[in-house]
């Protein structure tokens, strides 16, 4: 009786197979790999998730190549077993905005804060002190982001009327400090008159970043219900 894969029965190495789907793991491994760091390079994931992923197919690869290279290189898939795949641990690792806060420009004092932003006004003010004080080099250089105790990263990013500054709770991918530049950019545009008159009344301005905060403070069943 021939074998599934058409060989002979008495033809099979069990050992022969196992080396040869090993070696095409290694391949598809390497494959995800050039994947992963094409999305980095895209913007597409943070460095978190690039390390941690990366990490993980490293040692993929470094443990089936030592196991084909013994004497019973059956046992392979045991040794890769792990307890969290790679789309859920990607998903883990992905920044989520926590909450956001937009101050003027010119009084320092916060316009609206939307979502979580549980952080110390003695950290904020002067950041935004800085940014006054040497305006026009901050401006042209664009939004900065650090990293804070906590592990959560803050987002400033500045405009012509106000400042937006994003909580994120991980450090967040370069599409998504993308993302929340453009809606700040939309933001003083879509309320130009009252921010240009000094007059902003918060109750009375249209908030591009609100569902972005909103959908990420929701459970996640909450999320794909929606």
């Amino acid at each position: 009786m021939d074998h599934p894969s058409g060989v002979p029965s008495q033809d099979f190495d069990p050992i022969f197979e196992s080396t040869r789907q090993g070696q095409e793991f290694i391949a598809q491994v390497h494959q995800k790999m050039s994947k992963l760091v094409q999305e980095f390079a895209n913007g597409e994931i943070n460095r978190t998730q690039f390390h941690r992923l990366y990490d993980r197919y490293q040692r993929q690869i470094m443990t089936v190549a030592q196991l084909i290279a013994e004497s019973d290189p059956s046992t392979w898939r045991n040794a890769i077993t792990e307890t969290e795949d790679t789309m859920h641990l990607k998903k883990r690792l992905t920044a989520k905005a926590v909450g956001m806060s937009v101050y003027d420009n010119n009084s320092g004092m916060p316009i609206e804060t939307l979502g979580e932003f549980a952080v110390d006004p003695e950290l904020i003010v002067p950041m935004l002190s800085s940014y006054r004080s040497a305006a026009a080099e901050i401006f042209r250089a664009g939004m900065r982001s650090t990293e804070m105790e906590n592990g959560q990263w803050l987002c400033f990013v500045p405009g012509e009327f106000t400042t937006l500054i994003a909580l994120f709770s991980l450090e967040p991918s370069d599409n998504q400090l993308e993302m929340v530049e453009r809606m700040h950019q939309d933001f003083e545009k879509a309320n130009r008159h009252a921010l240009e008159g000094g007059h902003a009344d918060a109750s009375q301005l249209a908030y591009p970043f609100y569902s972005f905060v909103q959908q990420r403070a929701k459970p996640e069943s909450d999320q794909e219900d929606a």
